[in-house]
């Protein structure tokens, strides 16, 4: 990356609604950029290449996002989702039923990659980024407002698995997008320096989870009933 380029919060902003609002055409594969100055003609002008920190901030801002509320429900499946979803079954019982609903996240995750990826190369990674942002943290609030058991019965735990199998699809599609999207904008030589931007985004979303979920059980501390009423809605929404 060049050395005097700088990154501003004003720049990353810029750069993720830029790849909100950009069109499939101009965000596609390495190379689209050429393929629509030969299409427009030879006096074209093609679009000003994005600052490769500022991509680089943007894709692991996405992926911290991703990673954030896939991270706050693996917490909340430990501390809270056995007691509110699964009451009826013992505390051994309860605990594996909500650790397997964390693990069915991992069963969708390959095929959110494949799709997202085939649709990626067709219509644009960054519109596709957005895509799985927004399903992502669209899943993560509703499971923080599912009724618990002792309400809708047995429909609370089949919600939440639903709404798991959303969250993998959509960390799927965005931790391989988000890459490529780094990668293609990295200068000569730096592509494996801005491909780690979704290990970075990773390690930040693990880091807000558990900082957000230590937030709220101070907050709750010695008021175990208020924790279990509000302390997973909490941190997903």
């Amino acid at each position: 990356m060049e050395p005097d380029a700088t990154v501003s919060p004003g720049a990353v902003l810029a750069e993720l609604a830029h790849i909100a609002g950009s069109s499939p055409r101009s965000s596609g594969r390495r190379g689209a950029t050429g393929l629509m100055s030969a299409r427009n003609g030879p006096g074209a002008t093609a679009p000003a290449p994005s600052n490769p920190r500022t991509v680089f901030a943007a894709a692991a801002i996405g992926s911290a996002v991703e990673y954030y509320d896939f991270f706050a429900y693996g917490t909340a499946a430990a501390l809270v989702f056995p007691t509110v979803f699964f009451p009826s079954l013992g505390p051994e019982a309860a605990r594996l039923a909500s650790f397997a609903t964390l693990g069915a996240a991992f069963v969708a995750r390959p095929t959110g990659a494949a799709v997202f990826g085939h649709f990626g190369d067709r219509i644009g990674r960054k519109r596709i980024l957005v895509l799985t942002l927004l399903l992502m943290g669209v899943a993560t609030a509703a499971v923080g407002l599912v009724p618990g058991a002792d309400r809708i019965g047995g429909a609370a735990p089949a919600l939440v698995l639903a709404l798991r199998l959303v969250q993998g699809f959509a960390l799927g599609g965005e931790q391989g997008g988000a890459v490529v999207l780094a990668t293609e904008s990295a200068p000569k030589g730096r592509s494996g320096l801005m491909g780690s931007s979704g290990a970075v985004g990773a390690a930040l979303g693990f880091l807000l989870s558990s900082l957000s979920f230590l937030l709220v059980s101070l907050l709750g501390a010695g008021q175990s009933a208020a924790f279990l009423a509000w302390g997973g809605a909490f941190p997903s929404c």
